[in-house]
């Protein structure tokens, strides 16, 4: 078998996907936009061919290089794992006749409204939204549905250009910062009350082989608009309980319903008055170094059982569900240049047991806005086999750990 990787270097974690394929002893190739010496030396070793391109979203240029790579090798799979790459790698998939994710499952799972209607018809919970092409369609939606609301961008990532919005003025700011009076067409939903967090899979052949379920402290919108929050995202290890069952099912719903073949997802949901309720999917993983949480949690290498699951359909790996793993953001006290931090010796002499990682940028770096998200500034991770203790764990580091700037 031969398969292709789009972009293995950039960002940093991509290198992790690479080297996941490669354990699994096929031939590997990729296609990057950066220099083949940008990767460390075991993974250039490791490749059958590279081929370097301007750009992994132009199509063209893409199908060119599949094809070029495909003369000393039939290429059997073209992967992408990075959100805005996976829509023009689809393409390129079907117009080469490539096995893998369809198109239409790709627009499924970046275009908002269309996800919507999809698990709508399918029977699944999800909050209310339409499609906005232009403002009047954005001001009938909120007197039929009411207040709060939620506009973003139809391929919107997290809280990125999302706005919540609990008024006529408010929808009108929202709408003009999102141009759709320019002509872009955006999404407005519901707003949805209650805790969030989202739920990750390996599936193969739309199953799911490998799942985790993870939370959001505080919910996404308000973590990423309040400096003063120290956001947590905590995966837990509890997921084999009874309190999980309702939101394994939702999910493995979700993947049939979109057409998820053999691929990573990460569905985001709510729990909140109305019950449990779908929010939207992508077929790619998690950002922020999630998979290293999972990975750190459950004693076992993620990233060789996606590659197992793209070769070989079947992932010869379990989770031991042995720690619950999460990681807290820690965010300075205004814009500038990091000046000091308070509190982090006394988290290291507490908790160095647990810890797995501090990142904390040095004395004179330039600040990141609030928005830039969980990784953005200073962030620590850490793990227990206690999903409460670790909790706490967290919740005591963002009181005392404090990340000066001036």
């Amino acid at each position: 078998m031969h398969v292709v990787l789009v972009e293995p270097a950039f960002p940093k974690n991509q290198r992790e996907f690479l080297r996941g394929l490669l354990s699994t002893g096929v031939r590997v190739s990729a296609i990057g936009e950066r220099p083949l010496e940008t990767l460390p030396n075991e993974l250039r070793e490791g490749l059958f061919q590279f081929e370097r391109v301007r750009s992994v979203v132009d199509e063209h240029g893409l199908a060119e290089a599949v094809k070029r790579l495909s003369q000393k090798a039939r290429v059997d799979r073209l992967e992408a794992t990075v959100e805005a790459h996976v829509m023009a790698t689809a393409h390129v998939r079907e117009q080469l006749k490539i096995y893998g994710t369809t198109s239409k499952t790709a627009w499924l799972c970046r275009d908002k409204p269309a996800m919507k209607e999809a698990v709508r018809k399918a029977n699944i919970a999800c909050a209310q939204s339409a499609r906005v092409e232009k403002v009047a369609d954005a001001e009938a939606f909120a007197k039929k549905v009411g207040y709060p609301l939620i506009c973003k961008p139809l391929d919107a990532a997290g809280a990125s250009g999302t706005h919540k919005v609990s008024s006529d003025a408010e929808l009108a700011t929202a709408l003009d910062a999102l141009r759709v009076a320019q002509g872009r067409t955006i999404a407005i939903e519901e707003f949805l009350e209650g805790h969030e967090g989202f739920y990750d899979t390996v599936s193969v052949c739309g199953k799911v082989a490998i799942d985790f379920a993870s939370h959001y402290f505080p919910n996404v919108l308000e973590a990423m608009r309040t400096r003063w929050i120290s956001p947590q995202i905590v995966c837990t290890n509890r997921i084999d309980g009874d309190a999980y069952k309702e939101l394994r099912a939702m999910g493995q719903q979700v993947i049939e319903a979109l057409g998820i073949w053999t691929s990573p997802t990460h569905m985001e949901w709510f729990q909140g008055p109305k019950g449990l309720k779908f929010s939207e999917i992508g077929c790619r993983p998690p950002g922020v170094g999630v998979w290293d949480l999972y990975c750190a949690a459950n004693d076992f290498d993620l990233y060789a059982a996606w590659g197992h699951a793209i070769v070989h359909e079947k992932v010869p790996f379990k989770p031991s569900r042995k720690y619950a793993a999460g990681m807290i953001a820690l965010r300075p006290d205004r814009d500038g240049v990091i000046s000091h931090y308070d509190g982090l010796d006394e988290i290291q002499r507490r908790f160095k047991e647990w810890i797995l990682d501090v990142h904390t940028p040095a004395a004179g770096t330039a600040t990141q806005g609030v928005e830039s998200g969980y990784m953005g500034n200073a962030y620590l991770r850490m793990r227990h086999p206690d999903y409460d203790t670790l909790r706490n764990m967290l919740s005591t580091v963002g009181e005392t750990v404090k990340v000066r700037a001036r």
